[in-house]
């Protein structure tokens, strides 16, 4: 099949319309790994903001929904596997769109590769009563069930889109449902007193409350990878839109109330909320519940795979696409005649998650600091992401005759939110080695941007084809948008 007429069709060799609106909607809360925050980044948002965390994740969703609602301007009138490459292809050129899928490739795999750390801390944690060992996973270990988290999601991802969301959806609902009971045994051991403290925002300065909603913002990250399923989503242009905002919405009110929860849980504690290093666990003892300890850590296990799962599924189809357009190998586009899978892509991706995270395993680094270090350079990636697509929104619309007034406020806003996270990243200037991350992915950038001008000036085809691509695609949704 030409990639002319495989455009038309829409399904690009893949599972057409395979998904259903909760298999759509898993994808995108399993990439944004709900857990990952109760038990890593809401802790460190405590250490920043103390009482306002609960604030800084309100004003973090607002923010968020402002980005969605810049998504969801081009989500609800075409689809592909490209994702966010296809949407700012569409409103700033096939340039702008390579450099945001290069940017967004290093988000997805950077994260598959990143959460792989979570994974091994929980799984040692899990383990340790069986296997003994010190209180860190050693590198053996770690180097090991790196390979199994990546050869499982590889394996699962490969095999089949509907397994992949069946399984990510199962898994987040499990390890969501425990965090839920834990924080609402914290909320019913207090009655009905209100912490005014946290409430009342007391001892919380705006300069506090400004570098924890940096750290809050990036605990959504991912939430718009329903869109990388464009080509096998039942009804995408509904499906797809609602899996981004209600993804946002979900994990938003999830984060709020376990920020509350957990800051009032650890009231009257020997140990800080900031301090923890198993804060739900604490929880969890504290409201009576300590024989759910052990699955609290399998729950964030779960959580970390699902995660994984989702960035390699993600990543793999904006590969995917870009291959077809010959911006990869043209190898990577083939999609699976069986399995109606993106196999090729979905192995590179795979192994590209892999490679980070198992090096830096051999090499002593402590799970938690691959989480950090690899997850910065990822989170540089989604927010540029983020940046591009609400300046390309209102352009595309502009050029649909369809631009109005709070297309205009909400691109605005949405700029300024993630214009806010970035710059909180960069100042003040963070000890080493996350002061060299933003360079590291300037470079990254720039690599990209070399890739794709020899990628054109070996053949002028690419921008043909990547043009004639999104032609078809906007021929196709026409009558439906």
């Amino acid at each position: 099949m030409s990639k002319t007429a495989s455009a038309h069709d829409g399904h690009y060799g893949l599972k057409g319309h395979a998904l259903s609106a909760w298999e759509t909607f898993a994808q995108s809360v399993a990439n944004i790994a709900p857990t990952a925050s109760p038990t890593v980044v809401i802790p460190l948002v405590f250490a920043l903001a103390g009482g306002g965390t609960w604030l800084a994740y309100s004003i973090a969703l607002v923010g968020i929904l402002f980005v969605s609602w810049n998504i969801n301007q081009f989500a609800k009138r075409s689809a592909s596997p490209g994702s966010f490459y296809a949407y700012v292809a569409e409103g700033l050129g096939p340039t702008a769109g390579v450099l945001v899928g290069w940017s967004l490739l290093v988000a997805y795999i950077g994260t598959g590769a990143a959460v792989i750390g979570g994974f091994t801390n929980y799984l040692h944690v899990l383990l340790k009563p069986v296997l003994g060992g010190g209180e860190a996973p050693g590198v053996a270990f770690s180097v090991v069930f790196t390979f199994v988290a990546v050869g499982l999601s590889w394996l699962v991802a490969y095999k089949d889109i509907k397994l992949s969301a069946r399984l990510m959806l199962g898994l987040e609902a499990a390890s969501v449902l425990l965090i839920a009971i834990i924080v609402g045994a914290t909320l019913y051991r207090n009655g009905l007193n209100l912490d005014w403290s946290q409430l009342s925002l007391q001892g919380v300065t705006a300069e506090q409350l400004r570098l924890g909603l940096v750290l809050a913002i990036f605990s959504f990250v991912g939430f718009e990878s329903a869109t990388s399923l464009g080509a096998e989503a039942k009804d995408p242009l509904k499906t797809i839109p609602r899996a981004v905002i209600r993804s946002a919405i979900f994990v938003g009110l999830f984060f709020i109330v376990s920020s509350y929860g957990l800051a009032l849980g650890f009231n009257g504690y020997s140990e800080t909320l900031d301090k923890s290093s198993a804060p739900l666990n604490v929880l969890a003892s504290r409201a009576g519940l300590a024989y759910l300890e052990p699955f609290v850590s399998a729950g964030a296990v779960l959580s970390f795979f699902a995660c994984t799962l989702a960035s390699i599924n993600a990543g793999a189809r904006i590969l995917f696409l870009m291959a077809r357009h010959g911006v990869f190998p043209s190898l990577v586009g083939n999609a699976h005649s069986t399995n109606e899978t993106p196999h090729v892509a979905v192995t590179v991706s795979a192994i590209l998650a892999f490679v980070p995270a198992a090096a830096l395993a051999a090499l002593g680094v402590a799970p938690f600091d691959i989480y950090g270090w690899v997850g910065t350079v990822a989170t540089y990636g989604f927010i540029v992401t983020y940046i591009i697509v609400s300046v390309a929104a209102p352009v595309y619309l502009s050029r649909r005759d369809e631009l109005k007034l709070p297309a205009i406020f909400s691109a605005l806003l949405a700029i300024a939110f993630m214009g806010t996270a970035l710059a909180g990243n960069l100042y003040p200037v963070p000890p080493a080695p996350y002061n060299w991350l933003p360079y590291l992915f300037l470079g990254y950038l720039l690599v990209g941007w070399i890739w794709f001008a020899v990628a054109k000036r070996r053949s002028s085809q690419v921008i043909k084809d990547i043009r004639t691509d999104l032609t078809a695609i906007r021929e196709r949704f026409a009558t439906e948008a």
